[in-house]
């Protein structure tokens, strides 16, 4: 690139986007890539800051900003995502649809560790919304090597950097309240309501619930009863470690791969996920009904989208674990 005088540019095409920012009023493109620059240009671009311009000069061993941050999306995108046009040098990626974005975070950090290339997502396993911006990427010069984009393109041959999983809006809940107390009317049930605001949120509306007394055959009844007919079955009451709390024996007894019970998040550390076949079971803790924030709203939206959860994932939550 070659670097000229702004009171020299005149006539002169600009080779990048140039940002204004107005504090409280306008961040954005003032002037776009390719814009002649005119008499009237030169004082606001002094206003903006800028004393000089870049003019592109053709080097076979170089790209462009613009076409850099193309040629990485190009590589880095998946399933469940598009990407927006290239702004001031960066590219969005936006989520399709409802769903969780999985981010194979090894390669994304090698990525980054390339030199001058960024690419910035959420969280992975994070519940996003149709047309969120998930992702980013652009370099951070105007222009860089090519050697660098040629080391990007081998590390991801093969490799799946990103992706979204969508919603399953159309699975079926089956949902056992246990407790002695609800089944016969001492005390009025409250996970309904709140599960169903929680479900709800992610369009899922097919809840069936039943009550039960503290009789471990009984849950499992129902428990075999949901599995012919529900894809997810959600077992509230009756999960602390206390000697009349069955409800865990109750679903282990059913068979089954038993996840985890407990789990190093708080509120919601009594919590139990197993699954049989395809069929997921969870067991909640009282947490889940009466605290905005636990362990189960971590997992829902992955168990929503019909991500497998491992020991591994459960053992890994406990970084971030304490929630407010």
């Amino acid at each position: 690139m070659k670097k000229i005088k702004v009171n020299d540019s005149v006539g002169m095409e600009l080779c990048h986007d140039i940002t204004q920012i107005i504090p409280g009023k306008f961040k954005g493109v003032r002037f776009s890539k390719g814009h002649i620059i005119k008499e009237e240009d030169v004082e606001v671009l002094q206003s903006l800051g800028k004393e000089h311009i870049f003019i592109w000069e053709e080097d076979e061993n170089y790209v462009h900003e613009n076409d850099a941050a193309e040629f990485i999306s190009k590589l880095v995108i998946g399933e469940g995502m598009h990407t927006s046009e290239v702004k001031e040098g960066k590219i969005n990626f936006i989520a399709e649809n409802d769903g969780i974005i999985k981010i194979n975070v090894d390669i994304l950090n090698k990525i980054n560790g390339i030199g001058e290339i960024i690419v910035a997502t959420r969280y992975t396993n994070s519940y996003v919304k149709k047309g969120e911006v998930i992702a980013a990427t652009r370099i951070i010069p105007l222009r860089i090597e090519k050697q660098q984009l040629e080391e990007l393109e081998k590390l991801v041959k093969n490799e799946n950097v990103m992706s979204v999983k969508e919603i399953n809006t159309n699975l079926k809940i089956g949902l056992i309240t246990t407790g002695s107390e609800i089944f016969y009317g001492k005390i009025k049930d409250k996970s309904r309501e709140v599960l169903s605001e929680k479900l709800g949120n992610y369009n899922i509306h097919d809840i069936e619930q039943v009550f039960v007394p503290d009789e471990k055959e009984k849950i499992k009844e129902r428990i075999m009863e949901f599995e012919k007919k529900k894809d997810v079955i959600m077992c509230t009451g009756g999960m602390s470690i206390d000697p009349d709390d069955i409800t865990p024996s109750a679903i282990r007894e059913c068979g089954g791969e038993l996840i985890a019970y407990g789990t190093p998040v708080l509120p919601g550390s009594m919590f139990l996920l197993a699954y049989k076949g395809d069929k997921v079971l969870m067991g909640l803790p009282g947490g889940v009904i009466f605290s905005p924030k636990t362990v189960f709203d971590l997992i829902l939206p992955r168990v929503l989208a019909c991500d497998k959860i491992t020991k591994k994932d459960i053992v890994e939550m406990g970084h971030g674990g304490m929630l407010k």
